[in-house]
This record gives structure tokens, C-alpha cells and sequence, in this order.
């Protein structure tokens, strides 16, 4: 098998793996293309695995990048959320489960920015990979026991995730269908029974669309806030795509994507909508909606 072919058949997979450190898809398409030239340029003789040498680059291709993209996040204008990708093409790899579904929600990728980068490499590896904790301590140059207190660690302090996980794609997708429906009838009572009494919306526009610069408080705010801006939607075109897993709202018109809106689900009801607009963080995934034909009818 030639080098690029064997390159090839590992290119998604690397993309999922850079795609969930990272929580851009631009820059994991970065790291897998510089991965790649690595890859071209190596000793073919000196790799046992390919697999465990083409994780080990991305990984820590990834990781370098890490260290910048979190202080360009610190001086981000608003709320930071990841790159919105469509998931129906199995583009992250298989989803399906919930936990590998909830390995990628928006929700979850919010969450892994709290870790180290050494414990989101190990997290990302051992429970979205499957990797051991020996092939884990070879890609990362630690210990089995430093990678073993990472996973730990991380663990811990993921804990809230757990309670964000849907069990029943469908019941997600009902309650997103009744979200939609009493957003575009301005049926605020109908929409604050959807919400959780606590529940917060953030609204990512990088500062170069119109966007809450703050996260939006409590059902009644929150219902006031996506009533009135499906009210000024009505040449727009909606519709309820798989995207990060899950069932998201997607918005565009005339060709364009303008935006997405994702949910988290606790005990039945929507505790937090994740509504990503700014256009550089859209580009992928409306490459992947014009490939489909989706945008095409917009």
C-alpha cells in the first residue's frame, strides 16, 4: 500500500481525534494536513504502527496548538463556543451510542476547555479512541500511572457532563421539534414549559455579527430572546439537522448559512441552547451543507 492511500484511510479518523482537542474544525484540518507532510517525509522503516505514529503527531501537533488558540479564546468578544460540525455524514466518526454522541456536543466540547491540554489529550484518547492507558503514555511521553491520574482527573472534573447526556435521540429531537414550533408561534407560555427554570443561552458572533455578548439567564428571558428572533426570521430557512451529534436548529437563507443552535437536555427539558453565528466558525460546516444539497434550497 502506498503512502497516501494508507494516509487516507486514517485521514478521518485523525480528523475526529484533532477535531475534539481542539474544538475547531479548521484547525483540526490544519493539524491533520500538517500531520500528513510529517507522514510524507518519514522513515517508513522506523514506524511499527502507523496508527500509533499518526496519532502521536496529530496529538501532539495539537496540543501545540492548544497553547495559543486559549490565549486568542481569552481575548474572544463574547462567548467562545466550538466550530459546529454536521455529524449525519459520519464525518467525527460512528456516533452510535450516547456516549459517543455526547463526546462531541457542543456542551461537552465547552467543558474540556476546563482541562489541561495533557488531561483532554488523555480523556479524548481513552474514552472517545478506546486507546490503552501504555499506547496513551507512548503518544504523550508520560508514564502509565501520570497517564492514569490525567484520566482521573479529567473524570472528575467532567462530572457534570454526565447529566447532559440523552439516552433517547428521538425523545432530543421531539422536544427540539416543540422548541422550533412554539419559537416560530411566539408561544411564550408554550416555550417556557420547554426550559429548565435555570436555564442559560449563550450566542457566539465573534464580535462580527449581532449576538448576546452575555450568557442569557432563566426561562423567561430566555423564551422572551429566541421568540423574538424567530419572529424576524421569516425569510429564513429553517431546519432540524444532526450536528454534533445531536439535533440543531440550522438557519440560512439565499445560499448562506447564518447560523446554528444546539441544545442540552437535562431531565426532559432544555437546560442550555448554544447558537453559533460567527461566519469564519460556520465555514466548514456550510461546506459540508453545500456537498449535501442542503443549502442549495435555502
Amino acid at each position: 500500500m502506498d503512502r497516501v492511500t494508507e494516509f487516507e484511510q486514517s485521514r478521518s479518523s485523525l480528523f475526529g481525534l484533532a477535531y475534539r482537542l481542539l474544538g475547531s474544525a479548521a484547525e483540526a484540518e490544519g493539524a491533520v494536513q500538517d500531520a500528513y507532510l510529517r507522514w510524507a517525509g518519514a522513515e517508513r522503516e522506523s514506524i511499527e504502527s502507523p496508527r500509533a505514529w499518526l496519532a502521536k503527531v496529530v496529538t501532539n501537533l495539537c496540543l501545540n496548538r492548544l497553547t495559543s488558540a486559549r490565549a486568542r479564546r481569552e481575548r474572544y468578544v463574547g462567548p467562545w463556543l466550538p466550530e459546529p460540525v454536521l455529524t449525519s455524514d459520519g464525518t467525527l466518526g460512528p456516533l452510535e451510542t450516547a456516549e459517543q454522541r455526547n463526546s462531541v456536543s457542543l456542551a461537552m466540547l465547552v467543558l474540556l476547555e476546563q482541562l489541561s491540554p495533557a488531561e483532554r489529550a488523555v480523556f479524548v484518547l481513552k474514552e472517545a479512541f478506546g486507546y490503552s492507558h501504555r499506547e496513551i503514555a507512548a503518544i504523550l511521553d508520560v508514564s502509565e500511572v501520570n497517564s492514569r491520574q490525567l484520566h482521573s482527573r479529567a473524570r472528575r472534573d467532567l462530572t457534570r457532563a454526565d447529566e447532559r447526556r440523552v439516552s433517547n435521540p428521538r425523545q432530543l429531537e421531539t422536544l427540539v421539534e416543540s422548541f422550533l414550533a412554539a419559537a416560530r408561534d411566539g408561544d411564550l407560555a408554550g416555550l417556557e414549559k420547554l426550559l429548565t427554570d435555570e436555564v442559560t443561552a449563550w450566542s457566539d458572533g465573534g464580535g462580527k455579527v449581532t449576538a448576546a455578548r452575555r450568557p442569557v439567564h432563566g426561562a423567561e428571558r430566555v423564551a422572551r430572546l429566541y421568540a423574538g428572533m424567530f419572529a424576524g426570521a421569516a425569510r429564513v430557512s429553517i431546519e432540524i439537522g444532526e450536528v454534533n451529534g445531536g439535533p440543531a436548529v440550522i438557519a440560512a437563507a439565499g445560499g448562506t448559512l447564518y447560523g446554528i443552535l444546539g441544545f442540552e437536555v437535562v431531565d426532559g427539558r432544555i437546560a442550555g441552547l448554544r447558537a453559533v453565528a460567527n461566519p469564519d466558525k460556520l465555514a466548514f460546516l456550510s461546506r459540508q451543507l453545500s456537498r449535501s444539497g442542503w443549502l442549495a434550497g435555502s
